[in-house]
């Protein structure tokens, strides 16, 4: 179990560092060249990503935040899978970890948490008249095509002209009996959907594992 304390300080309880390995530097530069006010994160897992927004952006202003999971996992985390949790832990950690980033903020959260299937969630936000509300959509849930497709459609309607639009895993994959499944990657959906949408968006970067789009259009 990775933690971030200090001497008296309750600490985050993380199980891994991908966060901090392959995105924490990333986002330390969106943050400093885009003012990031409302966030919508598909897929929080311990609440790392989501930690590190509150921590940052919260420490100035105000933030809204949206965080969608199911905390039940992917076909990878379940019984023999590839990466098998215990899925029950992980959405306890994260509302440990959310619960004393907000406690220790500077300025108000506005945490929402949605535990749903992401395409009910977002569904449910656009009949709440968010389309075209946030600053900054990361789609990190389900791993399989069909899924981040889907998310990145919706996101991006909730998604307002130049925000930001970022994924997690483009060179994810299983490493199964069979070999590689090509969908149950999200790498197809992210290249599907940046084509089809290559005159609504452009490419901020793509750093090793991930991409972000910022939306030029409706």
């Amino acid at each position: 179990m990775t933690q971030t304390t200090s001497v008296g300080v309750p600490s985050y309880a993380f199980s891994n560092t991908w966060f901090a390995d392959a995105s924490a530097e990333v986002w330390e530069g969106l943050l400093a060249a885009n003012r990031i006010d409302s966030v919508l994160e598909i897929g929080s897992y311990e609440g790392a990503s989501a930690c590190f927004l509150v921590d940052r952006i919260a420490a100035q202003r105000p933030l809204e935040l949206h965080c969608v999971d199911t905390w039940s996992g992917g076909i990878e985390h379940r019984a023999g899978g590839t990466a098998e949790a215990d899925m029950g832990e992980v959405e306890r950690r994260f509302r440990h970890n959310i619960g004393l980033a907000c406690g220790r903020a500077a300025h108000p959260v506005d945490l929402h948490i949605h535990k749903a299937m992401s395409d009910q969630a977002l569904a449910g936000l656009m009949a709440s008249g968010r389309t075209g509300h946030f600053d900054f959509v990361y789609v990190d849930g389900s791993h399989e095509a069909p899924d981040v497709l889907l998310d990145a459609l919706l996101g991006f309607k909730l998604l307002k002209v130049g925000g930001i639009l970022g994924f997690d895993d483009y060179w994810w994959h299983e490493a199964l009996p069979q070999g590689r499944d090509p969908i149950r990657t999200p790498k197809i959906a992210i290249d599907a959907f940046a084509n089809i949408f290559c005159r609504k968006t452009e490419t901020l970067w793509h750093p090793n594992h991930q991409v972000y789009l910022r939306k030029t259009s409706d």
